[in-house]
């Protein structure tokens, strides 16, 4: 059984993706999150197992299905669920190399959003096909990011 495992950024490790076809791309995107984290608000970015996180994995599921009737059928790996300031972040990381993200700031219903990250060497998921325009980053960690989100209207607290 594998437990919580915290994201290290500076020795990118596939540890809990390796069933994933873009590992490595994977785990340098989780490590480029844990990056972000760090350095913006100084907290530690800890990631779950999907099958030891269903709260999470509802949370997440539950937005994407009401705001937008995505429900993905690609399998969930790890998750990751945590408040820093005012703003609550849940993370999901699937086998795909898909990474989705909701941002929800407890107190300002402007600064809600769903925010999609593709591993380089994916393809655009068929459930988000044609629905989002994805922007290019590049990591160093990562290689080449694609992303995009949408703005969460509903409350789900």
């Amino acid at each position: 059984m594998k437990m919580s495992y915290l994201v290290d950024f500076k020795n990118v490790s596939t540890v809990g993706l390796e069933s994933s076809p873009v590992a490595e791309p994977l785990a340098g995107l989780r490590a480029n999150e844990s990056r972000y984290f760090m350095n913006k608000y100084k907290h530690e970015f800890t990631v779950t197992p999907a099958d030891e996180s269903h709260e999470s994995l509802e949370y997440v599921n539950r937005i994407l299905k009401e705001e937008r009737g995505i429900v993905f059928a690609d399998r969930p790996l790890e998750t990751s669920c945590f408040q820093v300031e005012n703003i609550q972040f849940a993370y999901i990381f699937y086998e795909s190399g898909l990474a989705v993200n909701v941002m929800y700031a407890v107190d300002d219903p402007k600064k809600r959003a769903v925010g999609f990250k593709l591993s380089e060497g994916m393809e655009i998921p068929k459930e988000l096909e044609g629905k989002f325009k994805f922007a290019r980053q590049k990591s160093k960690l990562a290689g080449m990011i694609r992303g995009s989100f949408f703005v969460i209207k509903g409350e789900y607290q």
